[in-house]
């Protein structure tokens, strides 16, 4: 049976990932229940597992709600024992089969924006949670710079045509500072047109594609010299590197 992936929306702009086949279905971080259980009822939908990227409530909130309707299905995530309802912990370069649906997942540990961030990537896309967005990344909550520069970098090598299924609809407020950071790239602009038409339609602008960020996302282009000299004009300073103008890219759009 072939599997599709459907973006549930939850709050103001949250995707729960929803990967299905005629039967059953698979959810991505799923902060709310209510949402995933209408589309289930509404699609005659059996869940059959969970996964999760990391411990915000707005990832995690639902799991209880769904257990009870869906009892004994597994729960996978990290290795963090504050999320108590995982049954299955996973680490960098572990396996995830979902039989059912005739997919694999090889698991990325991605800190950053979380320490327990983790991400599934497999022939379908890359589910990332926080830490990649389109034309951006995830705040630093709890993780270093250099562990967000790093956990890009494991993402951005994956195969160019692979999907990118983000758990939030931030693209447009993404672009607004991705231009102020590099206000000349073609790809950007053309993006923006392209991304406004979409949410006009109320249409997700996700999943985007690993080529399409490398050309897009401020945060992926730290060796743009265009970037670089805009970066180093925000903070009065020279900088001396990719990671050095990583940081500073992230804290001018901490405050943007």
């Amino acid at each position: 049976m072939s599997v599709s992936v459907f973006p549930i929306e939850a709050f103001n702009d949250n995707y729960i990932w929803c990967l299905r086949n005629q039967t059953h279905c698979v959810v991505v971080d799923p902060g709310d229940a209510a949402p995933v259980l209408a589309y289930c009822k509404d699609n005659q939908l059996t869940l059959s597992a969970i996964l999760i990227t990391h411990h915000h409530w707005d990832h995690t909130g639902g799991i209880d709600a769904l257990l009870v309707s869906f009892p004994d299905i597994p729960v996978y995530g990290p290795q963090n024992k504050n999320i108590n309802q995982i049954t299955v912990r996973l680490s960098q370069d572990d396996n995830l089969e979902l039989p059912q649906f005739d997919l694999k997942f090889s698991v990325l540990e991605i800190p950053g924006h979380t320490l327990d961030h983790i991400a599934y990537y497999g022939d379908i896309g890359l589910f990332c949670g926080d830490t990649l967005f389109s034309a951006g990344c995830g705040r630093l909550f709890e993780g270093t710079p250099q562990q967000m520069f790093t956990s890009l970098a494991k993402l951005t090598a994956l195969p160019a045509d692979t999907a990118v299924y983000c758990a939030h609809e931030y693209t447009m407020a993404n672009i607004a500072f991705a231009e102020a950071a590099e206000p000349n790239n073609q790809a950007l602009i053309d993006y923006k047109h392209w991304a406004g038409k979409q949410r006009e339609k109320n249409i997700p602008t996700l999943p985007s594609n690993i080529h399409r960020e490398l050309e897009v996302n401020p945060f992926l282009r730290c060796n743009s010299r265009e970037l670089v000299k805009n970066v180093s004009q925000n903070i009065g300073a020279t900088l001396i590197s990719d990671q050095a103008t990583f940081a500073s890219l992230r804290n001018w759009k901490d405050n943007f």
